[in-house]
């Protein structure tokens, strides 16, 4: 049975399930989920992540990891994490980057976090090489002084949708309509956890929360805070959640995110302003847009340096990469950078308190 079958049977037997169920299902099923079942990423698969299109990204990542660590006096042991990794991409681009950090490579302790076994994979062979652990979730984190990295990690995490209707909240579901698939609407009732939105929306707008987030930031924010370290979340989002951002793409075109289940990906906008508040006691720099961040770190000195030695095509694929990941007009803005550090250390390099 396939999945997309399996969820018209369960939806038709016991009634309509909520967004993060459905997009728990589509996604990380142990048999027809998206994740578990495909490596989604490059020309190949369904979409492109920054680490893909250059080095330069991870480069500077890993430059203002390192930076962070030497600024709070070099600490070792610590743990270099990285969430929902991908290919090992952006890793493999910043233990490049600082290998010639003094001592940086001796204290690191590479942990990655991954649920895709087919991704763990391909992660070995990007890292041959280089020695690193899994662990289950930001909760197993050794406890140590932290410097972490999350791209596009929090887009895939399942959200729940609710429409306003006067002082209550209709939560968007997923039902069935002549046997398919389709979205529909549960009765409105208050929701205490929506509150505080109630002042800042007004009848038939939508909102999106996203339930995974909290307990995985406040892990990483805590364990910052006590022990020392940095986080830079870099997504696609903005500071608060307002509309339906929930989208899915299949060979890098956007479809139907009911259409396929387990066959496309299925990604929504994440809310800065909840992670933030989740990962106190932590210290949060201002979000800042992506292209501003690579540009305080000097990704157009970078960018120069290596078109010094490339011409023809190659070339003009370095310069369309540059472009795609800090101008306003592609990734620069889209994409949000979420710096986090203890309230007695400075922010990360490339952003502001």
């Amino acid at each position: 049975m396939s999945l997309k079958d399996g969820l018209i049977a369960r939806i038709a037997a016991h009634g309509p399930i909520t967004i993060a169920d459905y997009m728990a299902e589509a996604l990380l099923h142990p048999v027809h989920g998206y994740y578990t079942t495909r490596d989604p990423l490059g020309a190949a698969g369904d979409f492109t992540t920054a680490p893909e299109i250059s080095q330069m990204f991870g480069e500077l990542i890993g430059l203002s990891l390192a930076q962070s660590w030497l600024n709070q006096g070099a600490p070792a042991p610590f743990t270099l994490a990285e969430l929902g990794p991908g290919r090992g991409t952006l890793m493999a681009d910043i233990l490049r980057a600082t290998a010639r950090v003094p001592r940086f490579h001796e204290a690191a302790r590479v942990t990655l976090i991954e649920a895709s076994p087919s991704l763990q994979e391909v992660q070995r062979t990007t890292l041959d090489g280089f020695d690193f652990t899994y662990v289950e979730g930001a909760d197993h984190l050794p406890d140590a002084p932290l410097w972490l990295v999350a791209n596009e990690f929090f887009d895939a995490l399942p959200v729940r949708q609710f429409q306003r209707d006067g002082t209550g909240w209709r939560e968007r579901c997923v039902g069935l309509s002549d046997n398919t698939l389709s979205f529909g609407l549960s009765p409105a009732a208050p929701q205490a956890m929506l509150a505080h939105r109630l002042d800042d929306t007004e009848d038939g707008q939508l909102v999106e929360i996203c339930p995974s987030a909290a307990p995985i930031i406040s892990a990483i924010g805590t364990r910052i805070e006590t022990r020392g370290g940095t986080a830079l979340i870099i997504d696609y989002g903005d500071w608060r959640s307002l509309g339906d951002t929930l989208q899915s793409l299949q060979d890098h075109k956007a479809v139907d995110p009911l259409a396929n289940p387990g066959q496309a990906d299925l990604t929504a906008h994440v809310d800065f302003e909840a992670l933030a508040r989740a990962a106190a006691p932590a210290s949060c720099a201002r979000i800042t847009p992506q292209g501003v961040f690579l540009e305080r770190l000097g990704i157009t000195a970078r960018a120069q340096a290596l078109a010094a030695k490339l011409d023809g095509s190659a070339l003009d694929a370095h310069i369309a990469a540059h472009r795609r990941l800090t101008h306003p007009d592609e990734m620069g803005n889209l994409f949000k950078v979420l710096g986090l550090f203890p309230t007695t250390a400075a922010p990360p390099p490339g952003l502001e308190r």
